[in-house]
């Protein structure tokens, strides 16, 4: 009975654009099989795309994360998966979320359900097969919006609504919301920064200070993953111009010194900006003259990879610089030693923070994107045998000193320099 409610009451007809974009979304990956096995598992189990998906389809927006939830529980999600020879792995099981990887996309399979107890980072949850109750226990009515495979949408805090009119609504009592997860602070800010159409709502903004303490309650692995997403939903321009939403912000993230350097920025900046990845812009927030990188890779556990990436940033910038520094023989040895996105880095970071664009840096960029790492023109086993140097400490201090000096020659060496250093 409730489900013909549901479908009475609380679906809408076939939305046009948005539609016939679900349907795409279903036909051209690989989700219609999980909608099949799902769907006829038994005579009431049923499958929807719930939240980012839906909400990025009704704005028109990339879609890059597939969420699904069920009215199953996720036993009897394994099961069907398991039935139609769908690969899982239980991410979050005590949550009812079941992940599937299906050739290169990740689908989040979460049983709908209902939270019995909350502590501001974690909940305590009980599964149910009431869509509306899961719903109400979403942040916003914009990630309330449920769809079939078809694009039929079941949208019961009328988040589409909200969406078209740009408002950023919290399902119930804001301030309830947030102490059931402090992390909802910045989802707010988020989600306000890249959909209202409005001005800051002055009680919601209190609410938030009220419980920024909260913060402190979550793991850095979430803030952190939440300030990613922050970065890459292309959003620092229009918080650099927000006042309200930048004070929170460096409330949270004291270490993002420099959000104010995406105000005013330059033609190339400009243009740029989007291509740009989570590492290289996070250089821009938090690399100043003290030791701020240093303490934000500790805090928040940057992978070695990345940390190798941000110090050479670091310490090319906090050196001293000439112009000589920019030369593309100096650069050369910062390509061959330190590889080509080092080299991409330091002079994107340049073009970035400087007020004049220098076209040279630009050409610079554009020579070294499309540079081939060059090869050593002379081994080891070359100087053994034609200069018969024994294998030991003076060969390696030979090939060395070749290598430094084929490098500083931007990678040309003749015969005479060789024979030079050889005769030293």
């Amino acid at each position: 009975m409730n489900k013909l409610l549901d479908k009475i009451l609380l679906r809408s007809n076939n939305l046009d654009y948005i539609s016939l974009a679900i349907k795409d979304l279903t036909v051209n990956t690989p989700a219609s099989k999980i909608f099949n096995a799902i769907n006829n598992h038994s005579g009431t189990s049923e499958i929807r795309y719930v939240g980012g998906c839906v909400r990025k389809i009704i704005n028109k927006e990339k879609v890059d994360d597939i969420d699904l939830a069920t009215n199953l529980n996720p036993k009897e999600v394994s099961s069907a998966l398991k039935k139609n020879n769908i690969n899982f792995y239980e991410t979050g099981i005590e949550h009812g979320t079941i992940t599937v990887v299906i050739e290169d996309y990740k689908f989040e399979i979460t049983s709908l359900r209902e939270d019995i107890d909350t502590d501001g980072r974690h909940a305590e949850v009980k599964f149910s097969i009431d869509w509306k109750k899961d719903a109400s226990r979403r942040d916003f009515s914009i990630n309330s919006i449920y769809a079939d495979a078809n694009g039929n949408l079941f949208d019961p805090f009328n988040g589409k609504k909200d969406l078209d009119n740009g408002i950023v609504k919290f399902i119930g009592d804001p301030e309830e919301r947030i102490k059931e997860d402090y992390l909802r602070i910045l989802r707010y800010l988020r989600f306000f920064l890249i959909y209202s159409k409005h001005k800051h709502d002055q009680e919601i903004l209190k609410i938030l200070r009220k419980n920024l303490s909260g913060i402190s309650n979550l793991s850095k692995d979430r803030l952190f993953d939440e300030l990613k997403k922050f970065i890459k939903s292309k959003v620092l321009e229009k918080l650099s111009n927000d006042k309200l939403s930048t004070e929170l912000i460096e409330i949270i993230f004291p270490q993002l010194k420099k959000i104010k350097i995406f105000k005013n920025l330059n033609f190339f900046a400009k243009k740029k900006l989007d291509e740009c990845d989570i590492i290289f812009l996070l250089s821009l927030l938090i690399i100043d003259e003290s030791d701020n990188l240093e303490f934000f890779m500790y805090k928040f556990n940057i992978s070695k990879k990345n940390q190798k990436r941000l110090k050479i940033i670091n310490h090319f910038f906090n050196d001293k610089i000439t112009s000589k520094s920019f030369s593309e023989k100096s650069l050369n040895k910062l390509f061959y030693y330190n590889g080509k996105q080092a080299v991409i880095d330091i002079l994107s970071y340049k073009l970035f923070v400087s007020k004049k664009i220098d076209k040279n840096l630009i050409n610079l960029l554009e020579t070294f994107k499309s540079k081939v790492m060059p090869t050593m023109p002379i081994s080891a086993q070359t100087l053994m045998s034609e200069y018969n140097i024994p294998e030991g400490k003076t060969l390696g201090n030979k090939i060395k000193m070749i290598e430094e000096e084929w490098v500083n020659n931007n990678f040309e060496l003749s015969d005479k320099q060789i024979n030079k250093i050889i005769s030293r």
